[in-house]
Parts: structure tokens; sequence; C-alpha cells
């Protein structure tokens, strides 16, 4: 690793505040979960209650986290909301653990 100056101090505190919050979210499992199905392309909420057996209230309040985190965006279409991800971050960063944990677990097919 190069040496450090301040600035280049003060960079990386701020770098890793923003990484500990994605962190954050992230380390709650049906948000990950939710982010998970999310990598596969657009989702409505009825087609991510039906995948992740989660049911409406919990669905919706760990949509609202994501949402407010601007992870995720949204699209209303009729009566319908479809999620997608948002931050590019997001899907490098799923992308990889999806690399460590799934292929040994035998996790669905993923797709970036």
């Amino acid at each position: 690793m190069p040496e450090t100056t301040a600035f280049a101090v003060d960079a990386m505190r701020r770098a890793a505040g923003e990484a500990t919050a994605l962190l954050g979210v992230l380390a709650n499992e049906n948000r990950l979960l939710l982010l998970c199905q999310l990598t596969q392309g657009e989702r409505s909420v009825s087609e991510l209650e039906n995948l992740l057996d989660l049911h409406q209230p919990s669905l919706s309040q760990q949509l609202s986290v994501l949402r407010a985190q601007g992870l995720v965006s949204t699209r209303r279409e009729g009566k319908r909301m479809f999620y997608a991800i948002a931050d590019p971050r997001v899907q490098a960063l799923l992308d990889t653990l999806y690399s460590l944990f799934c292929p040994q677990t035998g996790c669905a097919d993923h797709a970036s």
C-alpha cells in the first residue's frame, strides 16, 4: 500500500464512512436477499414477495430503507410498483459477495 498523506487519510475516512453506511444496510438478511433478487433485473413488489416469501409489511419496510438510502429506484406502472438497483456500486458489491459465498452454497443463478 502506498504511503498515505493527511489528505489521503481524510479521503479514506470519507470513503470508509460511505462503505460502512452501505455495509450497515446490507447487514440485514432480508435487504440483502431483496438486492440479490434485483441483480437479475427489475422486479415488482408482488414478484419479490413471492420469490422471498416475505409478507407485505416487512417487505415494504425493507424496500423503504433501500429506497431512502438511494440503493434502489422505483417505477410505477398502473397499480404496480417496480424496483431496480440504482447504485452501480451495490451491483459490484453484490457480484463480489456472490462469487465469495454462493458457489459454495448452491445459490440460484445470478446475472449481473
